[in-house]
């Protein structure tokens, strides 16, 4: 499974990238917006992070277009300013139409605002790249999202399309977790979500309790160790 940052805020991207390994980065307008910066900022700063990379960035067209045909000539744009660049488009029956009419294009298309396996299949069939459920919003509305997953999964598997299940909108490490078991291909999260499920409480508690009985162990043995540049010296105690 790759894991892709949900973010529009260069920073963040790049310390996801050095940091973690990510693979992809997913961005919509509103994140760009609270990133406090324009379109052409992020498009342009983004395309020099992930140059000379497999990194991809999943762009979003202009969601007032509601022709396929002038939702296709914006995706052209967009994906003309970089190779890395994937186009968002929305899973509405022009969106999908402008999919298809991009099919044999070398522009490659994320599409997003999937909500039911149904959409999942239809995006496979015109071409997608790749398709983006969401699962937060579902969640915070009281749906279970469990075979919601695993039938969208199912729905791309189970026929041999190439297009990429791209799990989006993930709010916690549950839901991580979820899409992990339902076997997606991708997933996306904010950057406070993967540092929430790096980090857990968890692992400090158990490292404090290890790091106190290994002090432990030194005074039985009464020595004292010293930390060195490279490695823990001892000396004798008096």
């Amino acid at each position: 499974m790759k894991l892709f940052l949900d973010s529009a805020k260069i920073d963040e991207i790049v310390y996801a990238i050095e940091k973690w390994g990510i693979e992809g980065v997913t961005s919509n307008p509103r994140h760009i917006k609270n990133s406090g910066k324009s379109m052409e900022y992020f498009m342009n700063e983004a395309k020099k992070v992930v140059e000379n990379t497999n990194i991809t960035v999943s762009v979003e067209v202009n969601p007032h277009l509601n022709k396929a045909e002038n939702i296709a000539e914006e995706a052209k744009r967009i994906a003309s300013i970089s190779e890395n660049f994937v186009v968002k488009i929305p899973a509405t029956e022009e969106g999908l139409y402008a999919v298809k009419l991009l099919k044999d294009t070398s522009v490659k298309v994320n599409v997003t605002l999937v909500f039911n396996p149904v959409q999942a299949l239809q995006a496979a069939r015109m071409g997608a790249y790749y398709i983006s459920p969401f699962v937060g919003w579902r969640e915070e509305r009281g749906e279970n999202n469990i075979n919601y997953v695993s039938d969208i999964v199912n729905a791309v598997h189970n026929y041999g399309f190439k297009s990429q299940v791209l799990i989006a909108a993930i709010r916690n490490a549950k839901q991580i977790i979820e899409a992990i078991n339902a076997k997606a291909d991708i997933l996306t999260a904010g950057f406070e979500v993967y540092k929430n499920a790096f980090d857990t409480p968890y692992t400090k508690m158990g490292l404090d309790i290890f790091s106190q009985a290994w002090d432990e162990i030194k005074k039985q043995e009464g020595w004292k160790w010293h930390f060195t540049n490279s490695w823990f010296t001892k000396k004798e105690t008096v």
